[in-house]
């Protein structure tokens, strides 16, 4: 079964529970989904699928960062927007998975003192091995610290 479908079949169990919260945000994860095969004009790879719960992920995470301090009803909604849609998402790395697949990247380019000047190097090898599996922005941050040592 493909994630369009899922996302329809959980949609449907959320309507039939009116649990109205939940159908609202996996009727905008199928819109989104279903405005990708539209854009592709074909059917999405898994990756593909992926990557666009991931970009709706990050939206709300950056709506969620964006919130003004007092809007705790926007930082709920955020919150329960991202509960929802990391159902969807591969389980993620953690810093200790992703400091082991930076390592093997240095071994595999002979690198064994980085330096800042290398980071395209490293980055062009090192993200299609994260990719949907560690936000970008962590793996970034984690990389960094291997150039300050």
């Amino acid at each position: 079964m493909g994630m369009v479908e899922e996302v329809r079949a959980q949609m449907m169990a959320a309507m039939k529970a009116r649990d109205g919260k939940r159908k609202d945000v996996l009727s905008n994860l199928l819109a989104a989904l279903k405005n990708a095969v539209i854009q592709k004009r074909e059917d999405l790879t898994p990756e593909e699928e992926t990557a666009v719960v991931a970009r709706e992920l990050k939206q709300t995470k950056e709506t969620l960062e964006s919130a003004p301090e007092g809007r705790v009803d926007i930082k709920e909604e955020c919150g329960y927007k991202i509960s929802v849609l990391s159902e969807f998402m591969p389980e993620q790395m953690d810093e200790s998975a992703i400091r082991k697949v930076i390592e093997e990247v240095f071994s595999k380019l002979g690198i064994t003192a980085p330096s800042a000047k290398q980071k395209g190097v490293i980055m062009r090898e090192l993200m299609p091995r994260v990719k949907g599996k560690a936000d970008g922005k962590q793996v970034n941050e984690i990389l960094s610290s291997y150039f300050n040592n």
